[in-house]
């Protein structure tokens, strides 16, 4: 089995790489209604709606207004997550989002970060890219 390192990953807006990512997280869920009757020996469920969240943090660039700055409480992104880099054939995770939430941290020692929040808004697409 391949591993990737995350040195490599890439988020953008749109077209625009948004500047200074340290890390990203998606998480893409299902509900589930059980549909288990008397006399069955196993659960049996049908599926329900799919849903996905989740957040990008990066170190705070107020400069990057095509990026960071447009990610804004409540806009909507067309986000496109690259693991492992976004050269052809490279894997390409996207969807519109909502940004639900954002947050800037700064202590004394260290460097200030951004972190957003992000709900899909409808499915989540997997391909490579140049696909």
């Amino acid at each position: 089995m391949a591993t990737s390192h995350g040195k490599n990953g890439v988020v953008k807006l749109s077209t625009n790489a948004v500047a200074e990512v340290t890390q990203f997280s998606i998480t893409e869920t299902a509900e589930t209604a059980d549909d288990t009757a008397m006399g069955d020996d196993a659960r049996t469920h049908l599926l329900g709606h799919t849903a996905a969240t989740g957040s990008i943090t990066c170190h705070w660039d107020p400069s990057d207004t095509d990026g960071q700055v447009a990610l804004s409480v409540g806009a909507s992104a067309d986000l496109k997550l690259y693991p492992s880099g976004a050269d052809t054939g490279d894997k390409e995770i996207s969807c519109t989002a909502t940004v639900t939430s954002v947050g800037v941290q700064s202590q004394l020692e260290g460097i200030v970060s951004q972190t957003f929040d992000f709900q899909a808004n409808g499915a989540v697409s997997h391909a490579a890219v140049g696909a």
